[in-house]
């Protein structure tokens, strides 16, 4: 394990967050070096195996970032257009809209209307088909609405058409940082923390975003809960899930593996300044949709926001995950920070409780 003693009092607040079983692991990348790689807690259901340095987490969605820093390299390449139409890339694609729209949520289609089968969450070719057919839920460009499940597939197959290879291994050999994946090698389940069963955050009570999943055929509930296997419980604990590529949200990886990527992108070694710039800057501002809150993303990034004030510069780009993981950096600062817990928190707004010491004493360390 790692901490800069100039780094002490995050180090102290990660401590602090070990209440409640599980475990975790903490890395912040600053000056152009990881400065604190931390970790703690056990790692399986009977709290037996401790957690260790390769040991890796289903980090949700914060699998987003990881799709969109792909594509923004892809731009830097000469090899993507993010004004040119889907259909450029994808052809038979029928809705209008740009890869830049499908980067900010907002193309219109975080959900398939009709009832998918089952084995469709696992099933690549089903889900870009359905997609690729799919009338939007609004005018493309008009509206945002968080793409939850669906960004992945869609940002996906353009990527694994630009690239010409399965994103898994796109995302392994392009992106070349360790201990991140979009479906977990075989040989690498042993590696993988038991996910505890998800606890109720502090805004437990039924909020707007709890209302709309319950309204059958709205866009809300279409968005979570089709395929409807997603909602299987410990899904994420299963062999079946971990191998899958769902890419918005069944990335795995080491904390140390999300904050190299966001800290090599201020650095300047992925992308440079001008494709950065464009990348975070605010693309969907106001009333999402699908999650019936003020959200902002630019693109293919959250930005801090009502529903997840993850830092407290506004120009802070990443993206959280279900549960409570979190990868961003901020470009003012400098630095970039990832957190990767297995003990589940669900909160329907804000930031989680666990987030806030470790970042508050970050800043107050620069």
């Amino acid at each position: 394990m790692r901490c800069d003693p100039a780094f002490a009092p995050v180090a102290d607040a990660f401590r602090e967050t070990d209440g409640g079983g599980g475990g975790a692991a903490l890395a912040v990348y600053a000056g152009g070096r990881m400065v604190v790689d931390l970790w703690q807690g056990t790692a399986d259901p009977d709290g037996v195996r401790r957690w260790g340095r390769d040991t890796v987490v289903n980090v949700f969605s914060v699998s987003k970032g990881v799709l969109a820093t792909l594509a923004h390299l892809y731009v830097q390449r000469g090899l993507l257009d993010l004004d040119a139409p889907v259909a450029r890339y994808w052809p038979g694609f029928a809705t209008a809209t740009t890869i830049a729209d499908l980067l900010a949520h907002r193309s219109g289609l975080p959900a398939v209307r009709r009832e998918l089968p089952p084995g469709s969450l696992f099933d690549w070719d089903a889900m870009t088909a359905a997609l690729a057919a799919e009338s939007p839920w609004w005018t493309p460009g008009e509206r945002h609405g968080y793409h939850a499940v669906t960004f992945g597939w869609l940002v996906g197959e353009v990527l694994r058409r630009v690239g010409g290879r399965p994103l898994r291994d796109l995302v392994r050999d392009e992106l070349g940082v360790p201990d991140l994946w979009i479906g977990l090698p075989a040989a690498e389940a042993r590696r993988a923390a038991y996910l505890a069963p998800p606890q109720a955050g502090p805004d437990a009570p039924p909020s707007s975003l709890m209302n709309a999943m319950s309204e059958p055929g709205s866009i809300t509930m279409m968005a979570f809960c089709n395929p409807a296997e997603q909602l299987t419980p410990g899904l994420p604990n299963t062999a079946r899930w971990r191998a899958a590529e769902i890419p918005a949200s069944n990335g795995h990886a080491t904390a140390r593996a999300l904050a190299t990527l966001y800290g090599r992108l201020v650095s300047g070694a992925i992308v440079g300044p001008d494709v950065l710039g464009r990348a975070v800057a605010p693309r969907s501002e106001g009333r999402d949709e699908v999650l019936r809150a003020q959200t902002r993303f630019a693109l293919g990034y959250m930005l801090p926001c009502e529903i997840r004030l993850f830092a407290p510069n506004p120009r802070a780009f990443g993206h959280s995950g279900s549960g409570g993981a979190l990868a961003f950096a901020d470009p003012d600062a400098g630095v970039a920070l990832a957190y990767t817990p297995s003990r589940l928190v669900v909160s329907a707004a804000g930031p989680d409780p666990r987030w806030q010491p470790m970042v508050t004493a970050l800043y107050a360390c620069l």
